[in-house]
């Protein structure tokens, strides 16, 4: 963690967010009394899931998967 004063940040901000490291932190004084601070947000390494991977994990597959059932057929129109 590191304390800046406001005034210094104003003309350092692009600095202080893109050499701060992810899990630090930098506090702005103003009148040497914390009023805000600078928290850097971890960027994801990817999506959460692959596309694909499940491929091959289905063993079986009703023949009449895609057909509705008879008791919805009076809602079809």
């Amino acid at each position: 963690m590191s304390e800046v004063e406001i005034e210094e940040a104003d003309g350092r901000l692009v600095e202080l967010v893109r050499t701060t490291p992810v899990g630090q932190e930098v506090i702005l004084l103003q009148g040497g009394h914390p009023v805000a601070k600078i928290v850097p947000i971890a960027r994801s390494a990817g999506p959460a899931v692959l596309r694909g991977f499940a491929k091959g994990q289905v063993l079986y597959m009703a023949p009449d998967f895609d057909e509705t059932p008879p008791e919805f057929n009076e809602y079809i129109a």
